[in-house]
């Protein structure tokens, strides 16, 4: 398989840290006997696509007190995407890990063959996962931190652990999704702040302040 050159400099860049940590994680499988495949891929399901954040963010824009939090968190996860699944995979073009060496191939094997397509740098899952958990340290505050730190974790273990993407991937997509998240920060800021300006306007007093229990409790009253 003829790589691309960037594709070509991560591989050589990074070969002894890749190959490190995914020997690490085909002995950790063979030790586990099996048992963490199956939450690897529970986990990588919950991050596919990053639809659950997408999900939780529409939940919080539902509610004055978290709206910004939702807006940031949708703003984040949508700059990740654009970075990494539209612009950055094509442009490298890095094959899985599976696709590109007989010895991951054989740890690929060894955790079921799971099945994966597109390219693998960076990793679209991690990218998913760090920006949506670091716009709600932004948007919430510190006590978000060590949940941040772990969920992200976690899904860079499952990729790794699934053998679905070298760790440079995950490196790489878990500082990807933090920027992502600081520059939707900046634009939610600045959305509100304009929001707040003229929030004699109807259209913008609408969005700060829509709160559908409000409606749900006017339909209450009305009916009684």
């Amino acid at each position: 398989m003829e790589l691309t050159a960037a594709a070509l400099s991560l591989n050589t860049i990074f070969a002894g840290y890749d190959e490190a940590l995914l020997g690490l994680m085909h002995r950790l499988a063979g030790s586990a006997g099996g048992v963490l495949t199956p939450l690897c891929k529970l986990i990588t399901l919950l991050g596919e696509k990053g639809l659950l954040f997408f999900a939780v963010s529409i939940a919080l824009m539902l509610f004055p007190k978290t709206r910004r939090a939702g807006v940031c968190m949708f703003g984040a996860v949508c700059c990740g995407a654009l970075i990494t699944n539209v612009i950055l995979k094509d442009a490298i073009a890095r094959p899985r890990p599976f696709e590109a060496s007989e010895l991951f191939r054989g740890y690929w094997t060894a955790v079921g063959s799971p099945a994966e397509d597109g390219f693998s740098f960076p990793s679209g899952h991690v990218t998913a996962a760090a920006a949506g958990m670091v716009s709600l340290c932004l948007s919430r505050g510190r006590k978000w931190v060590l949940p941040t730190v772990v969920w992200v974790l976690v899904m860079a273990f499952s990729r790794n652990y699934l053998m679905a993407h070298y760790p440079s991937d995950v490196l790489a997509a878990a500082i990807i999704g933090a920027l992502s998240a600081v520059i939707a920060w900046g634009v939610t800021k600045l959305i509100f702040r304009l929001l707040e300006k003229y929030d004699g306007s109807p259209f913008c007093a609408f969005v700060l302040d829509f709160d559908p229990r409000q409606m749900k409790y006017a339909m209450y009253r009305g009916k009684h």
